[in-house]
């Protein structure tokens, strides 16, 4: 009878044992997934700032002139463009693709409405680039939408 009691209080031991054993593991679990995710968007300041130079390398590149397209400098200057892309990329960066799409307020930002019933809601002019760093929108594309 007293082995029965003892028998008990043990099997009592080990079950709760077993039951913060498991709640112990999936804490552990949790808590890097969460690590994971902060390493994964720790940069986003960084990369944000990064967007605004690329940001006006995009304006100076649309202003160029015809007569200087083939100037060595202006291809040193636009060599750059595409490192700073590469680079972007390579830590999970990706454009927005909006024109002509339709326009999505968890992707886009709208700045202006412009009147044109035919293609109402469909994003007909691109302000300023939008990203998604590792999928999550880390700053919305400003465009123009047709109503």
């Amino acid at each position: 009878m007293r082995g029965m009691k003892y028998k008990k209080k043990k099997d009592e031991y080990l079950e709760n044992w077993k039951r913060e054993r498991a709640s112990f593991l999936n804490y552990k679990k949790e808590e890097a997934e969460r690590v994971g995710e902060f390493v994964k968007f720790a940069n986003q300041g960084l990369i944000l700032n990064i967007l605004d130079i690329l940001d006006n390398i995009y304006i100076a590149e649309k202003k160029l002139p015809k007569d200087l397209e083939k100037n060595e400098w202006v291809k040193g200057m636009l060599s750059i463009k595409n490192q700073i892309l590469d680079f972007l990329e390579k830590q999970g960066i990706e454009e927005i693709k909006c024109l002509g799409k339709n326009f999505d307020p968890n992707f886009h930002e709208a700045v202006e409405m412009i009147e044109n019933s035919s293609k109402s809601g469909i994003i007909i002019k691109e302000i300023k680039k939008g990203y998604l760093l590792h999928g999550k929108v880390i700053r919305p594309a400003k465009v123009k939408v047709a109503k």
